[in-house]
């Protein structure tokens, strides 16, 4: 995903994706083509930086049998994002359980998840919000939910 054009030009970093999907760090180095008209990180560079984890995150996690999009998002800026930033997303077991659960009659979940993109040090420059849709797969034998 490193080489993916969105990501690679717009200095966006994959640094750990866990071979479960249930962790991923993600990375925005600050360059000369990233910068806004006051030399800060770009707020859509921001936001680019952690669209799709939640969503790719819980697909993989989650398997084949479930439908995984994203609803919706929103981003608060708190603080000008200066060098190097960073985001973390660590996907657990009670929330993989909350939309097994919750869609297991082939209805659908919404599901909110929050993270925060941190400055190197420490500080927050930015909370991101995405809604996830959930919906278990029809078994294709009998157009029920799956087994």
């Amino acid at each position: 995903m490193n080489a993916w054009p969105p990501f690679l030009f717009s200095g966006i970093h994959i640094t750990a994706l866990a071979d479960d999907y249930r962790h991923a760090r993600v990375e925005l180095r600050r360059r000369w083509y990233n910068r806004n008209y006051v030399g800060t990180h770009f707020g859509g560079s921001l936001f680019a930086m952690t669209d799709p984890f939640w969503m790719l995150l819980t697909m993989h996690a989650l398997g084949r049998d479930y439908y995984v999009w994203d609803q919706a998002a929103d981003i608060r800026f708190l603080k000008p994002g200066r060098g190097t930033v960073h985001a973390r997303f660590d996907l657990g077991d009670d929330v993989l359980g909350t939309m097994r659960e919750a869609t297991a009659d082939g209805g659908k979940y919404l599901h909110w998840f929050e993270n925060d993109i941190v400055d190197g040090e420490g500080d927050v420059v930015a909370t991101v919000r995405k809604q996830v849709y959930v919906r278990r797969k029809p078994d294709r034998r009998n157009g029920s939910p799956g087994a």
